[in-house]
């Protein structure tokens, strides 16, 4: 018989664990939040800049350069000083950055906060999904590490409704002139309750051990697992990990036993993004307004995207430790090249099929956030092992955010170029290039610890 004192030990450590992956994923909400204020403002900004096709996409896609610089910094950098000062850190960012964004007075004074935002974007990618998949049981980590990506989503609604909010009830000229700042300067307050929060979170266990501090390290353990034996077990696991590492973590990385490792991070990474989500996000609105719709039907029709992002992220937390990880890459990579061949069809079709056109692009949305949207950030903090773990997630993390600059760059310029069917169809093909690599390459790590799945990805 199971007693009192066991059901309410057994609450106490999952609801640690829960606290800690919530508080973390907050960070994840101020990147949706923040990458996507730039969809609800760009036809405003182009309108008060005065933008070329050229000019959009830089301004749109500079915070990509901020979140390259800090993806590069971000590894290194928490397995120096930890990964809670490091969040910590991406707070302050977040409020720096988003205050310059709402005072800009010229689109290269914009640019420039929004590449400080961009950094501190690059840094919670790479640091917050580690860090809650440090900490998390292995029977639950994935869905655990989707939280943050569901709180992107939510961050993506959110702000998606705020400036639909914004540009149905007020005049097209302060819109231009200040709807855009509203916008951009309503991302300081969840970036102060962030960093506020953080107060109440621990130091990620296995850096602690990386530093010497068992001791404090196992004072977390005993708060995130059911029991002491329990505990000493998963510290002993982790000290037998440790004792392997290299003398040259760096030389190690590039090592050919990590050499697949790293090959299937940076594609599943790269490949997340490059199949066109980011085209979507940061350019729902001009889309639609390509299509036939007017402004204030293409910002509603934003905010479906937003609301599909966020049950389908949810759907894919409630199957991703069931159906698993390669299951569902394989199912994403059909799912979305089908839909994006079926968008560019009707962009190309002679006549405007919005209803159509919406559906299809809600349809890949979806596939998308219970695919590649969750699966490539669980991947990526799974497969590498704890010695290399923070700059070979910097590494993967570097090519989601490079093909995510290269998408936001030159989608409008290619738009204008080839036409908005052709460059979905371009998306499409891609799609299926994703399909070939995961079918031959991506192992599955559903159920298995962290040090399990080191010990088979990584034999000699």
């Amino acid at each position: 018989m199971v007693s009192h004192a066991d059901v309410a030990a057994k609450n106490r450590w999952m609801r640690n664990v829960l606290l800690i992956a919530f508080v973390t994923a907050v960070g994840g909400f101020l990147f949706g939040f923040d990458n996507g204020s730039i969809s609800g403002s760009v036809g405003f900004l182009q309108s008060r800049f005065g933008l070329d096709a050229n000019g959009v996409g830089w301004v749109t896609s500079s915070i990509i350069v901020g979140c390259i610089l800090g993806v590069a910094l971000a590894g290194p950098l928490s397995d120096s000083v930890g990964r809670k000062k490091v969040l910590l850190l991406t707070a302050l960012i977040f409020i720096l950055g988003v205050l310059g964004e709402a005072m800009a007075v010229s689109p290269e004074m914009l640019a420039w906060f929004r590449i400080l935002v961009g950094i501190g974007i690059g840094v919670e990618t790479t640091i917050a999904p580690l860090y809650i998949a440090e900490v998390s049981p292995a029977h639950i980590r994935g869905r655990l590490v989707s939280l943050n990506q569901l709180f992107n989503c939510v961050g993506n609604l959110a702000i998606f409704s705020i400036a639909a909010l914004i540009a149905n009830n007020a005049s097209e000229g302060w819109n231009i002139e200040y709807g855009w700042r509203v916008i951009f300067a309503t991302g300081i307050v969840p970036a102060v309750i962030f960093f506020m929060l953080l107060a109440r979170v621990p130091e990620s266990p296995r850096w602690l051990m990386r530093k010497g501090r068992d001791r404090h390290a196992l004072e977390v353990l005993l708060t995130i697992n059911p029991d002491e034996p329990t505990a000493k077990e998963q510290l002993q696991a982790i000290q037998s990990a440790l004792h392997s590492e290299p003398k040259s973590r760096l030389r190690e990385l590039f090592a050919p036993r990590l050499r697949k490792s790293l090959v299937i991070g940076f594609c599943v990474a790269l490949f997340q993004q490059i199949t066109g989500i980011n085209a979507i996000f940061y350019y729902a609105p001009e889309i639609f307004k390509t299509a036939g719709v007017d402004a204030g039907g293409a910002m509603s029709f934003t905010v479906l995207i937003g609301l599909t992002l966020v049950i389908s992220t949810l759907v894919s937390m409630w199957i991703i430790d069931k159906v698993g990880r390669r299951s569902l890459l394989i199912f994403g990579s059909i799912g979305m090249a089908m839909t994006l061949g079926g968008t560019g069809l009707l962009f190309r079709a002679s006549e405007a099929h919005t209803t159509l056109l919406l559906l299809c692009i809600l349809a890949y949305v979806a596939i998308f956030a219970v695919s590649y949207g969750t699966v490539a950030y669980v991947i990526i903090a799974e497969i590498f092992p704890i010695h290399v773990r923070g700059i070979a997630v910097s590494i993967a993390t570097f090519a989601l955010w490079g093909g995510n600059f290269m998408v936001s760059r030159f989608f409008p310029v290619l738009v204008e170029n080839i036409n908005a069917a052709n460059t979905f169809f371009i998306f499409a093909g891609i799609s299926v290039v994703a399909l070939i690599f995961v079918l031959t390459t991506v192992p599955e790590t559903k159920g298995k610890t962290l040090e399990e799945i080191e010990l088979e990805l990584h034999r000699n």
